[in-house]
């Protein structure tokens, strides 16, 4: 688990809320260094601003001083614009003058792809651990504390008067200082901080939204991310915000690696890159969105407003088209217009007079623009069905004054505008933006950002009260069982050894003996009781029944006698012998039961990963599977068997009877702490059919196969 000391969060404050900055390579030209001592001496009547450059007397006015170790007092935060060979020197001097941060603007490091800028990156890296200097970058265009002006960027952008309760972090400078900032300018989003990471060579993502999460200016966190650092740290942080209640909105692109996989088992072939991501970020809070005004529109929504009292929207405009469309985009996202109440309804046509009419969405036509308007609002806000209300509609500053009286009145539902008009008028929607009224500006973006502000709060009101799952500590008998199977590493275990590794778990598995003849089969399989199930038991070869190895339905001894000799000639014929027969295994034939698939497979930084999918061809023609980082609790797995459409069959389908859900979701979990107590050590789990047995009667697995690393 990761710990972030004292001393690193004061460093990113130093770094934030800088009371003196030195500019090493500050230059009178306006490149890197030119513009980031420009941008700092925007504070100069607040924060001491201090020039290094050995070849200028002066620079942009201010006095320059020829190193660091010269400056009168040691600065809060170092910017570092030198060539990559100079940044060591500039570093090591730094520390010897006493600072604890430092941004490091050069590039020439590993995003060269270079051994040597991989290299000087790994020595960058190596100071900062060892030396307690904190580093922004390399690669980076530098920090913004936005609201109070403070810029210690080498971006020619500025924001004076943007300040709000967004915090932006970036790992692309170019983003973050280029169309980030400029459409935050356009919409008047405010901006608590803006931070560039770049190559993250000491401080990452996650460092500096941890440090977000204890600014109390700081009410939502959006993050651009092209690969994690270190995934499992930000899913740690992730859970430290749903603790905190402060949501983070996130563009995640990129690709993670999963390792070198065999694909022997059907989980590791069905798990992909970006659905994993997608599951670990939704299971701890996280808001995923698309682009860059998503971003900004999702996280302006956020901060500014409450948690809507109720799920139903009401939606008023002056057109019945716009409101019209604006409902079925909300409809299309699972969103709830509710019919209005008698008081809602009846007030609303009382006020209109036969024009237009009282529904939901409801089309005033003019009175959108008339000092009745308020009344209308009041009425559909009122109705408790309703916990968001949503103007659409492009009227002037009169308009916009009522929306935002309205907002204010009543404080504890959300208010959203559409914005119907040209993005260039300034009446009314300067107003909207500035008094933080979230704007939208198409029907399809409003609808999923309403979606997203009821989705994040019904998530946190879930963990707030139950938390997050805690991976249970290994038995005895468990480690025993999987240091034994272990050293099998890279080899895939036999049905008979998985299984029972799993039995190990507490998951059921069917009722089967392990022969060497026929004499032993049959008697096994009047034990169990016919019809039986033949299978070679074979290591390393988890597809058997290609291979002729699995015979099914045998109800009679004569039948099991011919099935176990035709059984051992396929596996002769074929070579299983030589890969390791250990016998053939009769087992029960579950029947009446509905297949499923459950699966543990490893990402190397997001760690266990346990899968559930619909059986048969629905999870190999349609992937329809559900994903969660291990381990989870049994909310955890309701919600992934109501996202695998298949698993609709398990309530009962054409007269069958409902199917054991309960201990489908105990299985669930129980192989979830398998996956996260064996990590490290087991590569692949794969549970291939279970079988879900009508209520009450329980599940049982049919068929596994289990690989540890080699």
């Amino acid at each position: 688990m990761t710990t972030w000391t004292d001393d690193q969060l004061a460093s990113i404050h130093n770094m934030l809320n800088p009371r003196s900055i030195a500019v090493v390579g500050a230059s009178p030209r306006m490149a890197y260094g030119g513009r980031m001592l420009a941008a700092a001496l925007k504070s100069a009547d607040r924060v001491n601003i201090y020039p290094v450059n050995p070849r200028y007397e002066e620079v942009q006015g201010v006095k320059s001083y020829p190193n660091v170790s010269d400056l009168p007092e040691t600065p809060d935060v170092v910017g570092v614009v030198v060539s990559s060979g100079q940044v060591m020197d500039v570093l090591k001097e730094t520390h010897q003058k006493g600072a604890k941060a430092a941004i490091i603007i050069s590039a020439g490091f590993s995003e060269r792809g270079t051994p040597e800028g991989r290299d000087l990156q790994a020595q960058v890296a190596a100071f900062a651990r060892e030396s307690g200097l904190r580093v922004s970058g390399p690669n980076c265009l530098g920090l913004a504390n936005v609201k109070d002006n403070i810029w210690v960027s080498s971006s020619s952008r500025g924001a004076e008067g943007l300040g709000g309760p967004v915090g932006l972090v970036c790992q692309s400078g170019a983003s973050a200082f280029g169309p980030f900032l400029n459409r935050a300018l356009d919409s008047d989003i405010g901006l608590s901080y803006i931070i560039s990471t770049g190559n993250e060579a000491d401080l990452d993502f996650s460092d500096f939204v941890r440090y977000l999460l204890d600014d109390d200016d700081t009410k939502v966190i959006a993050g651009f991310v092209e690969g994690f650092k270190d995934a499992g740290k930000f899913i740690e942080v992730a859970k430290l915000a749903a603790e905190r209640g402060k949501p983070i909105v996130l563009i995640k692109i990129g690709r993670s690696e999963l390792g070198s996989k065999a694909a022997q088992s059907h989980t590791a072939a069905l798990t992909g890159l970006d659905a994993l991501y997608d599951a670990a970020l939704a299971q701890y809070g996280v808001i995923r969105v698309a682009d860059y005004d998503e971003l900004l529109e999702v996280s302006n929504l956020l901060a500014n407003s409450p948690p809507p009292p109720a799920k139903g929207l009401a939606v008023v405009s002056h057109s019945g088209g716009i409101s019209s469309l604006t409902a079925d985009m909300c409809g299309q996202v699972g969103l709830d217009l509710p019919e209005l109440n008698d008081a809602a309804r009846d007030g609303i046509n009382g006020v209109l007079k036969g024009f237009g009419w009282a529904s939901n969405p409801s089309d005033v036509t003019g009175f959108a623009n008339s000092d009745s308007f308020p009344e209308i609002m009041q009425f559909m806000a009122n109705d408790p069905a309703m916990g968001t209300l949503v103007v659409a509609s492009s009227g002037g500053d009169a308009q916009a004054t009522q929306v935002i009286a309205q907002r204010d009145l009543d404080k504890e539902k959300a208010l959203a505008f559409l914005w119907t008009g040209s993005r260039r008028e300034s009446a009314g929607l300067d107003m909207l933006k500035k008094a933080r009224i979230p704007v939208f500006y198409t029907p399809n973006r409003l609808a999923t950002g309403i979606r997203s502000l009821l989705d994040y709060h019904d998530w946190l009101g879930h963990r707030g009260q139950a938390g997050f799952p805690a991976t249970p500590a290994i038995g005895a008998e468990q480690q025993s069982a999987a240091d034994r199977l272990a050293e099998t590493g890279g080899l895939a275990l036999s049905e008979h050894q998985s299984k029972g590794l799993l039995a190990e778990w507490g998951v059921p598995i069917t009722r089967e003996t392990l022969v060497q003849n026929a004499d032993d089969a049959a008697a096994a399989a009047n034990e169990i009781g016919h019809p039986v199930v033949l299978k070679a038991d074979v290591t390393n070869l988890p597809h058997k029944t290609d291979a002729g190895l699995v015979k099914l339905g045998l109800r009679d001894e004569a039948a099991v006698r011919s099935a176990f000799e035709e059984i051992m000639a396929n596996a002769a014929a074929t070579g299983a012998v030589g890969n390791g027969i250990n016998g053939v295994s009769v087992q029960e034939m579950v029947v009446d039961a509905m297949e499923v698939i459950v699966g543990v497979s490893y990402d190397s930084q997001l760690g266990a990963t346990i899968l559930f999918g619909s059986g048969g061809v629905m999870v190999e023609v349609y992937n329809d599977v559900a994903l969660r980082l291990c381990p989870i609790d049994e909310n955890d797995a309701l919600e992934m068997i109501a996202s695998v459409k298949g698993a609709r069959l398990l309530e009962g389908f054409r007269g069958q009877p409902p199917a054991d859900v309960t201990a489908l979701v105990d299985t669930l979990v129980r192989v979830s702490h398998l996956g996260a107590q064996l990590d490290g050590s087991l590569a692949e789990l794969d549970i291939n059919p279970l079988m879900v047995l009508p209520a009450g009667h329980g599940v049982k697995a049919a068929d596994a196969v289990a690989i540890f690393r080699s």
